[in-house]
């Protein structure tokens, strides 16, 4: 299935919007919404992912990826993601450094 990725600016956060799967294949599409929201200059980018059924190992390396290109000022917060994603973000260790919210 492929990959939706929508940004959008909602008051002092930038939301992208993700669907599909998140994989090699469509983790460079995600990349270049991360390019556009970290020049949006919010406190905080939330990365809505209750619509992503699955998540490859490179979508771990599209969240480090956005950890390096966010500033460090700026929140990462993950929402809504189903709970084999969400674990997987956690077993990865990512949790530590970003937010992991059921809604």
């Amino acid at each position: 299935m492929p990959l939706s990725v929508s940004l959008s600016i909602e008051g002092d956060t930038t939301v992208i919007d993700l669907s599909g799967e998140l994989d090699a294949e469509t983790a460079p599409d995600f990349h270049q919404t991360i390019e556009k929201a970290a020049g949006h200059g919010t406190t905080t980018i939330e990365i809505r992912m209750a619509g992503v059924g699955y998540m490859a190992s490179a979508g771990l390396r599209s969240l480090v990826f956005a950890q390096q290109k966010i500033a460090d000022n700026v929140t990462i917060k993950v929402v809504g993601a189903i709970e084999p994603v969400s674990r997987t973000i956690r077993t990865a260790g990512l949790d530590r450094s970003i937010v992991i919210s059921e809604e």
